[in-house]
């Protein structure tokens, strides 16, 4: 395993870009620890920190939590030893954030800014297809997918043999609102991001995307 990867990651994309499966691929071949925002929040909340009570104030209220609540979140995860390098110096893998410029900004104040950021160039017809052909069980939740990840039985959960459903965020309508949303925010961070870019071809399959980012990071295996 080469030891000249990246130490501050960032993943960017899409949704549904295939952000989660590149990063359980690099979690499985780099000491690094995925940080994923939704997951440290409630975590933080279960936890009782400061950060985390401060940031459950919003949450509970049905506001997004602030961009500086945010990073203190990250700054208070990050102090954790699973994001020590050997080194001393500070190691993770981040997916969710930043999400707009002001919140790369934040991060940068806070010393955090990424030492390369991957991102998944996906065609957007190709994301409405991933997408709109998800199908999830509502009994214990397993995902499926039409084209993909298909039930033994057509329809039918193979776990629990509930019947599948076609989820309203799951339709073109609003993926559509959501790929819009990511063009107005999101995307302006890969200029902002120029230096630190490593572009990888998301059209391709999982194995093909994850074998590119792993050349990419310098990583062998």
């Amino acid at each position: 395993m080469s030891t000249s990867s990246p130490n501050r990651m960032i993943l960017l994309g899409a949704p549904g870009a295939g952000k989660g499966t590149v990063a359980k691929g690099l979690v499985a071949h780099l000491s690094v620890t995925h940080l994923s925002t939704g997951d440290m929040l409630r975590a933080a909340v279960k936890a009782g920190t400061e950060v985390g009570l401060h940031a459950k104030t919003f949450m509970d209220g049905g506001a997004l939590v602030p961009d500086g609540v945010m990073v203190s979140l990250i700054a208070e995860r990050v102090a954790q030893p699973d994001c020590q390098g050997e080194d001393e110096s500070v190691k993770f893998l981040l997916d969710g954030f930043p999400r707009t410029l002001p919140q790369a900004d934040a991060l940068d104040d806070r010393d955090l800014g990424p030492e390369a950021v991957i991102y998944l160039d996906v065609d957007i017809d190709v994301i409405v297809g991933r997408l709109t052909g998800r199908r999830s069980c509502p009994g214990c939740g397993a995902p499926y997918h039409v084209e993909f990840k298909l039930p033994k039985v057509d329809g039918i959960c193979d776990i629990c043999q509930t019947a599948l459903v076609h989820r309203t965020d799951d339709q073109e309508g609003p993926i559509r609102k959501r790929l819009d949303a990511y063009s107005a925010q999101t995307a302006p961070l890969v200029e902002r991001y120029a230096e630190q870019l490593i572009t990888i071809n998301g059209n391709q399959s999982p194995s093909d995307v994850l074998r590119d980012v792993l050349a990419a990071v310098a990583v062998n295996g």
